[in-house]
């Protein structure tokens, strides 16, 4: 009788899918030209009815309404973090990457720099640290551009921990100095820095065996 396979657990059902870098192009392009007056700009979906009741989400569809991007952000962040604490993470999701595009159509970059890692944690959270990767890729990239080290160091760390629980070890060790480089220079709170130092002792985690003298 052949031995039975144990089945990792199921992915969450993710939410809104990150609009691809074309739409953002255009979005951005057609915000540059003073083109925005459709109704829903492509990449923006329709609220699913489901996340439409509550004070939240009276005030981010009061805000969507007025394109008052900064406070729609600012509401749908906070509808994610209630979502994420009860962990649900398909709502969660879908509030995280409304915020994400709010951020991004106010050009506030250093926001949505932020909010792009914070989806990553929230995956993380959620047991996809595979798709996590790409948001803290992508939080990286554009805390380097904006030289906004702390970011970059605390997306590094939230990388580094995906890529140790996906067993590249090499791979998390490198964030891991990295992070601790990128804290330390933003003057980061000293839980952070050892958080990156607590990630950069684990390279046993994975299962490595350890030799003994």
């Amino acid at each position: 009788m052949a031995a039975a396979h144990s089945r990792p657990p199921p992915r969450p059902a993710w939410g809104e899918p990150r609009p691809g870098p074309m739409a953002r192009l255009l979005e951005r392009a057609r915000a540059a030209l003073g083109t925005t007056d459709r109704p829903r700009p492509a990449g923006l979906r329709d609220l699913p009815l489901g996340l439409r009741r509550g004070p939240l989400a009276e005030s981010y569809l009061a805000a969507e309404r007025d394109a008052d991007h900064r406070r729609a952000a600012a509401a749908a962040v906070a509808a994610m973090e209630g979502a994420s604490g009860s962990e649900e993470w398909w709502a969660a999701d879908v509030w995280g990457h409304r915020a994400l595009w709010h951020f991004e159509q106010a050009q506030m970059t250093l926001q949505a720099t932020r909010q792009a890692r914070r989806i990553g944690d929230l995956r993380s959270r959620a047991g996809d640290p595979a798709s996590a990767r790409r948001y803290y890729a992508e939080a990286i990239d554009e805390a380097r551009d904006i030289g906004a080290e702390h970011e970059q160091g605390l997306a590094a760390l939230g990388l580094g921990r995906s890529m140790l629980e996906l067993g590249d070890v090499t791979g998390s060790r490198r964030l891991a100095g990295a992070a601790i480089d990128l804290l330390g220079r933003s003057g980061a709170p000293e839980g952070e820095i050892g958080a990156a130092r607590t990630l950069l002792g684990s390279e046993i985690a994975v299962g490595e065996s350890k030799e003994e003298g």
